[in-house]
């Protein structure tokens, strides 16, 4: 197969930052998304509805002539968070509330500390249908960086569901075969989001011949095995796992660092990144379904207009992108040609 059409794609996870960033960033989505589930861990946090609907104006406002792309919006779940707030949320057309463990990721300082003191608000988003989106990873020194995110299933999550069996949740950007193995155990309730780079490659990518700090993101790489049960779940046309990107841009200087930020930046050339991921499987034709479908399907949004098509070629993505100021980053994957490309 040389040639796939689609329909345009949903990216179920993404981070756009804001002002400069965004408008940098923000062409690369519009260009092969429909639509996309943004993230709302901003500096400040998109804490409440107005927060998320100010958000909103300020994307579309920032997208290139002509676009069309739907920006769907989150709420960053805090101790704080009041039990009303999700009805308002809901009312509006938000999407999510996204649960960051707090100083599991980027901007989650102010993430939650105390799950159980949420309950109010959780029983809320079980009782009117409004998903949970999960950052599922513990963060206790005593537990290895490479098994935070199974520990966080096994400690919390499990507890939770069973506490809560209507709550529908997205693991996001699950990265072990236990997570997987668990979202398949959930039911339809529960789904999860799978990244491109999580599908190309295992730790071995970050740490040998040298820390490469543009493969660093959270939860980490992981193991083949795990790689290997991710592909697996990816290709299997199961509707609880969808597409979702995770695409999270940092400048060059903050990534080369003696204490570099977690995040890969794959928006530039997010679909060809897949395909090359399930081409490599053999399994092409079911990138639609979980680019296009499954996610939608569990959001219970329309489908998108129109189509794009991916067709095989190599070429080489540039080393480094504007991000707004006078910064730079540099994309995932950009030292190596890619086998696929959608066509203008």
């Amino acid at each position: 197969m040389d040639r796939l059409t689609l329909p345009r794609p949903l990216d179920a996870h993404l981070h756009l930052r804001d002002g400069a960033a965004l408008a940098a960033v923000l062409p690369d989505s519009a260009r092969q998304f429909a639509d996309a589930v943004v993230m709302p861990n901003l500096k400040p946090p998109v804490r409440s509805t107005a927060d998320a609907l100010a958000y909103r104006q300020r994307i579309v406002a920032a997208l290139p002539e002509g676009a069309d792309f739907q920006p769907h919006m989150t709420l960053y779940l805090t101790d704080q968070t009041p039990p009303d707030e999700v009805e308002k949320a809901v009312a509006a057309g938000i999407v999510g509330v996204k649960l960051y463990p707090a100083g599991a990721t980027t901007n989650s300082a102010e993430g939650v500390t105390d799950l159980d003191a949420l309950r109010p608000v959780l029983a809320e988003l079980s009782r009117l249908g409004l998903p949970l989106l999960i950052h599922g990873e513990v963060t206790h020194d005593s537990v290895d960086i490479f098994d935070r995110e199974r520990v966080f299933v096994e400690t919390v999550l499990s507890p939770l569901l069973d506490a809560l069996p209507d709550l529908p949740v997205v693991l996001e950007h699950v990265t072990s075969a236990a997570g997987v193995a668990f979202v398949r155990a959930a039911g339809p309730r529960v789904a999860a989001t799978l990244t491109a780079h999580h599908l190309l490659v295992d730790r071995n990518a970050l740490l040998v011949g040298g820390i490469r700090p543009h493969y660093y993101c959270l939860p980490i790489l992981k193991r083949r095995e795990d790689r290997e049960a991710l592909l697996e779940a990816a290709t299997s046309g199961d509707p609880a796992f969808f597409l979702g990107t995770d695409s999270a841009p940092h400048a060059v200087d903050a990534k080369e660092a003696a204490c570099g930020c977690a995040g890969c930046y794959t928006a530039h050339a997010a679909l060809e990144l897949y395909a090359e991921a399930f081409d490599g499987v053999g399994c092409l034709d079911r990138l639609p379904f979980f680019a296009a479908t499954a996610g939608r399907r569990f959001y219970g949004l329309p489908a998108p207009a129109g189509r794009l098509t991916l067709a095989r070629g190599e070429w080489q993505p540039p080393s480094q992108l504007p991000f707004g100021e006078g910064r730079s980053l540099r994309p995932f994957r950009s030292e190596a040609p890619l086998s696929w490309r959608v066509l203008a």
